[in-house]
């Protein structure tokens, strides 16, 4: 997994605004999380929702990443009347550029999913990284560290 210091992949994402993020130059705040409409995952894409004007003001897009086409991200947002732009990862190129594409484990049964992890992301290098997210006070957890 990307870490700390570490320089990300020049890509540029489209985001289910219409708009796009450079990752390469943007400040940006990217959230990769399991699946759409999902319990854990509707709840942080809600707390970074809350906390949205707050990014805004430090000056850095919050931008959630998972596999899910964008018509179900689309959905999603609507559902939840989300504030935060998704971008979907369906080849898994992003996914895999940060390893948060990795095996996982239920009753047994190993199957490939997404690591729920955060990036905050300045100047192409990745400057505070949460791997293995745990969802209760991570969004502002996130927030706190750019200040």
């Amino acid at each position: 997994m990307i870490g700390e210091g570490d320089t990300v992949p020049a890509m540029t994402l489209a985001l289910s605004d219409g708009t796009g993020v450079n990752l390469a130059g943007d400040p940006v705040v990217l959230y990769f999380y399991p699946k759409d409409d999902t319990s854990g995952c509707t709840r942080e894409a809600q707390d970074f929702t809350a906390l949205a004007a707050d990014f805004a003001t430090a000056g850095v897009r919050v931008v959630g990443v998972s596999r899910d086409p964008m018509k179900k991200h689309d959905k999603f947002i609507a559902k939840y009347d989300l504030a935060v732009p998704l971008a979907s990862d369906e080849d898994g190129a992003l996914s895999d550029a940060f390893g948060t594409w990795v095996e996982k484990s239920m009753y047994g049964r190993k199957y490939m999913g997404m690591e729920r992890a955060t990036f905050v992301i300045r100047g192409g290098k990745v400057v505070k990284a949460w791997p293995k997210v745990k969802v209760p006070g991570h969004a502002q957890e996130v927030l706190n560290s750019l200040s």
